[in-house]
């Protein structure tokens, strides 16, 4: 459930807005009412916020975060009253081949954000959104609860973990005494329309279709907690809601799916194969560097504690995605038909 009234006219930042989750989350937010500023570095050239225009649906502001003075300068200005921290770099794989990257985009621009934030009369709630990878990877069947230990092999995954103690730090440090929500979010395998990021399963996939070429697949039996990306913005949604005037919600949160959600790669091919003929195209690669083979969370804390829970199982996550990608290569409206599937969305949660 989410209170449109409570959205409507608030000052809300997001950064990286212009990237996958930033771009839903600014149209959804847009659709609530809400007054938008995005952060983020300039666009790529395949992207969902520049197929829509998101300029049309924020003030949109090109900042590296890593940049201090900047940072720290056009936050003041924007005087915000909730915070949605997603810019990162979020790649895995980019993580080996550029660590350095990862860790001052991932850790600096966390601190440049939360510098700002506390010193901000305006500002109630500050959410840092991290990641499932965030734990100390047991190759467990158990999913990851809040409280379990944080850890991270690869570039990437670590810089979340630190991530996570960083903005625990900040919390007990500074939020508290000035009454300033200050959470972490971590959220599952976000699948769905305009994702085109690098080694990412779904990406793959639809780059492979739309070229007419193998689809190359790294871990077939890798098991993943599958999602929409519309599911775990409702749940960061309800969560800043709640959080706006009661400091009690100042913690850690998990968002992912039920357990049905729990496929193995190989599962997510197959269902995309109901909806694009993929046989013949699927090669299997030997992957050389490390990645987890099984990732789940346990997401009690957020059904009983929060007005959220999953909406849809993995065969409607999966036909959503495909319809989306669907209507792309068919060089259909993208920009109407992703307001649409948000429409849906809202609708369902609300019921």
């Amino acid at each position: 459930m989410i209170n449109s009234n409570f959205w409507s006219g608030k000052k809300v930042l997001i950064t990286g807005h212009n990237g996958f989750k930033g771009t839903w989350l600014t149209l959804l937010l847009k659709k609530l009412g809400c007054e938008i500023h995005g952060i983020s570095l300039d666009l790529e050239n395949n992207s969902l916020a520049k197929d829509i225009e998101i300029e049309k649906y924020c003030n949109d502001h090109i900042v590296d975060l890593r940049d201090r003075k900047k940072t720290l300068a056009i936050i003041s200005k924007i005087k915000p009253e909730i915070i949605f921290h997603l810019a990162a770099q979020s790649l895995v794989f980019r993580s080996y081949s550029d660590p350095y990257l990862t860790y001052t985009s991932n850790l600096i621009g966390l601190v440049n954000i939360l510098d700002a934030s506390r010193n901000l009369d305006s500002c109630k709630t500050v959410i840092n959104i991290t990641s499932d990878k965030c734990y100390k990877n047991l190759e467990s069947n158990e999913g990851y609860v809040e409280s379990d230990i944080l850890g991270g092999r690869d570039p990437y995954s670590n810089s979340k973990a630190c991530s996570e103690l960083i903005t625990e730090s900040y919390r007990e440090s500074f939020f508290k005494e000035k009454n300033i929500s200050c959470i972490t979010a971590r959220a599952g395998n976000v699948i769905g329309g305009g994702d085109w990021c690098e080694n990412r399963l779904v990406p793959d996939i639809f780059r492979s279709i739309i070229s007419n070429t193998s689809i190359t697949i790294r871990n077939p039996d890798a098991i993943r907690p599958w999602q929409h990306v519309l599911e775990p913005l409702g749940g960061y949604i309800s969560l800043a809601e709640l959080s706006y005037k009661n400091n009690n919600f100042s913690e850690a949160w998990n968002f992912g799916p039920e357990k049905d959600n729990f496929k193995t790669v190989n599962e997510v091919v197959m269902q995309v194969s109901k909806y694009f003929n993929l046989n013949g195209k699927i090669q299997v690669e030997k992957n050389e560097l490390h990645e987890t083979q099984i990732l789940k969370l346990n997401i009690i804390k957020s059904k009983s504690r929060l007005p959220w829970k999953p909406q849809w199982n993995f065969e409607r996550t999966i036909a959503l995605t495909c319809e989306w990608y669907k209507e792309y290569i068919n060089k259909n409206n993208i920009e109407e038909f992703t307001n649409k599937q948000i429409t849906t969305y809202l609708n369902e949660i609300n019921k």
